[in-house]
Parts: C-alpha cells; sequence; structure tokens
C-alpha cells in the first residue's frame, strides 16, 4: 500500500517549536453529533450605548471614553499584568519555583463602529489599525522583553465584546511559545547560516501546494507543520524582525493581505468568523541590541471552524495530553482558502476603498 497524505494519518513536524503534531485525515468521514457553536449575528448596531468600547461611553470604571474617529487605546480596566507589584521570593527548590512577573496591557479599538470587523474595514482603515499597532510597539518595546499584540475574534475564541477590537499585552519576560521559537529559529540560523523562515517562504512558494495569498511584501500560507483546521501564517518576504520594522509600503500591502484573508475566512463557512491571531517577531526591551538575525517577523491565525459555522475543532483529551492532532490535511485547507474570493464579502456591503 502507497502512502497518501491526505488519507493516511502520519505525524508532522514544526521546526518553529520543536514539537509534533498527529493528521489523521479518515476522520473527516466519521459522522458529527457534538457541541454546534452559535455562529456571530452581524446584525449589531453601530453604536451601543451599553458597549463599554463604544465612542463616549462610560466604562464600568467611571472612565469616559473619547469620541474617537479611528483607532482608540488604553490601559485595560482589568489587566491580568501589572507593573508595580513585589516579586516572589527565591526559591532553591526545583520543584517551587516563581519568577516576577511584570507588565502592562491595553485595550485597542479599531474603530468607533461596532458593527465593523476587519473584512467590512477598508485597506485604508486597516492601514491606520497597522499604524497604531506600530505606535504602541514602538513605545513598549523599549521597557518590555516581549510586546503580544493579538486579536480574540468571536465568541468561541473567548471574545466576550463584539466591537472591533483586539489587546497589547507587554511583559517584563519571554513567554513560553517565542521562547521556544527564538531557540529554535537561532539553532537554525546557525546550522544553515540562514532565517527559517526566509527559507520557508523559497519553500513554499516553489511547491505552491499550501500558498493561499501571494502579495509582493507578505506571503499567506497554511502551515505544513498547522494545528489548527484552517490555520495561517502571515510572512514578511523583507525579512523584518518586528513590526516597527515595516516600512509605509509594506504597510499598505499587509493591510491588503488581512482584509483579503479575513474576508476569505468569512466567505469559507457564510459566517463572521472566529478567530485567535497575533504578531511574533524578534524579542525586544533588554534584548533590543542582541543578534536577532535569526527571526523573521510574522502573524499567526488560529480558526476553531472545522466544518461548518456550527462545528468547531476542540484543543482536548489527545491534544491536551499528547499532542496536537488535525483531520483536514494543511494542503486540503490551503486549497479551500486559495480558491475562496478574498475581494468581495459575501454580505456584499463591503464599503468602496
Amino acid at each position: 500500500m502507497s502512502f497518501i497524505p491526505t488519507e493516511h494519518q502520519h505525524r508532522r513536524f514544526n521546526p518553529l517549536t520543536g514539537q509534533w503534531i498527529l493528521v489523521c485525515p479518515h476522520r473527516m468521514l466519521r459522522p458529527w453529533s457534538g457541541q454546534q457553536e452559535s455562529p456571530q449575528k452581524n446584525d449589531l448596531p453601530e453604536f451601543d450605548p451599553s458597549n463599554p468600547l463604544c465612542p463616549g461611553v462610560v466604562r464600568p470604571n467611571g472612565v469616559k471614553n473619547p469620541d474617537y474617529e479611528d483607532t482608540f487605546v488604553f490601559t485595560n480596566d482589568f489587566p491580568a499584568l501589572l507593573e508595580d507589584i513585589p516579586s516572589p521570593p527565591e526559591s532553591n527548590d526545583p520543584l517551587f519555583q516563581a519568577a516576577a512577573a511584570k507588565g502592562t496591557c491595553r485595550v485597542m479599538c479599531f474603530h468607533p463602529k461596532s458593527n465593523l470587523t476587519l473584512p467590512l474595514m477598508t485597506p485604508n482603515e486597516i492601514e491606520v489599525v497597522i499604524r497604531e499597532w506600530i505606535n504602541q510597539f514602538n513605545e513598549l518595546s523599549l521597557k518590555y522583553t516581549w510586546v503580544q499584540i493579538f486579536e480574540n475574534k468571536g465568541a468561541s475564541m473567548g471574545c466576550s465584546n463584539p466591537h472591533p477590537h483586539c489587546q497589547i499585552w507587554a511583559c517584563s519576560f519571554l513567554p513560553s511559545e517565542p521562547s521556544l521559537k527564538d531557540d529554535n529559529l537561532r539553532k537554525y540560523y546557525q546550522k544553515y547560516k540562514t532565517p527559517m523562515l526566509s527559507d520557508y517562504i523559497t519553500k513554499e512558494i516553489k511547491r505552491k501546494e499550501r500558498l493561499v495569498i501571494d502579495n509582493p511584501d507578505w506571503l499567506v500560507v497554511v502551515p505544513y507543520w498547522a494545528s489548527w483546521p484552517f490555520e495561517t501564517m502571515i510572512i514578511s518576504r523583507n525579512k523584518n524582525k518586528r513590526l516597527n520594522d515595516v516600512s509605509p509600503e509594506q504597510q499598505k500591502n499587509l493591510a491588503l493581505v488581512i482584509k483579503q484573508l479575513t474576508t476569505k475566512y468569512d466567505n469559507l463557512f457564510k459566517c463572521s468568523f472566529p478567530y485567535s491571531m497575533g504578531f511574533h517577531g524578534a524579542p525586544t526591551g533588554e534584548k533590543l541590541e542582541q543578534d536577532n538575525a535569526h527571526w523573521t517577523l510574522h502573524a499567526i491565525y488560529y480558526p476553531p471552524l472545522l466544518r461548518s459555522a456550527t462545528v468547531r475543532k476542540f484543543m482536548v483529551g489527545f491534544e491536551l495530553l499528547c499532542q496536537a492532532q488535525r483531520d483536514l490535511t494543511a494542503e486540503q485547507a490551503a486549497q479551500r482558502l486559495r480558491e475562496l474570493d478574498g475581494e468581495n464579502h459575501y454580505l456584499n456591503n463591503v464599503r468602496p476603498t
């Protein structure tokens, strides 16, 4: 019997984290009787006076939002990280280790209208979002070791407020996932003398089977090692190390890529497609002046939907106790995304540029 990747289970290696994932494509044939998600409704009002992220609304802490016209950033009223706190005592016990964790958390609204998401915004409006990401990164990166910009979209990915927004957490430490990537990217660079993701781009362009969007400055692929059903990566083709390396022209093309990718996502199952996304680049703070030639800026999208707008992938059981597992192959997911319209949203109400 010959191996057929779309039929036979196999493992794939993620060189960024040094971890393996299990691919079981034959499981796509099984009947589904699990939990059904409720798709996010598209009938939200432009303005909700009870929504604490809307312009002019008084938040629970008594602070009134300005009547902002594009982006708006404020320190999270209920942050996970605080700056002025004591550090835990040192411990010589190898089984009970604790370390200091300081930082700040911010909320960034993308737009004053609550009924807009990134695929329904214009490329120019998305550019404004990108510029503010860079402004925030410039400020926070001077002090903090890691600046994580991330967006949780949809209730199924933990978003408690439908207003278009993201979060920015700045940490005094290098978190686990970036730390794994830093180690593996460095080892690859030391061995092959080129950045891992630069080589990866070259090979993915040649193979073409996992490409989703080919942009002059950015490449969108379903990674060979993807674990979420329609997971994608946006990778810089200009060897940018951090978000603030991105030139104005590259920002324009990044805005186009984000709009096209998120439009494809929405068009896939004709719903406001949920995901968690974030940027990864070279560490900051005290590591700003270190040699980071091994890094390439990239963004990761982790969408949970698997079969339809109501059937999602759960990372439980084997995934929690052993390793990540997926059913749809990366190549199958990429083909479906690649063939979708990335210009015209299924709601047919995309505003002109």
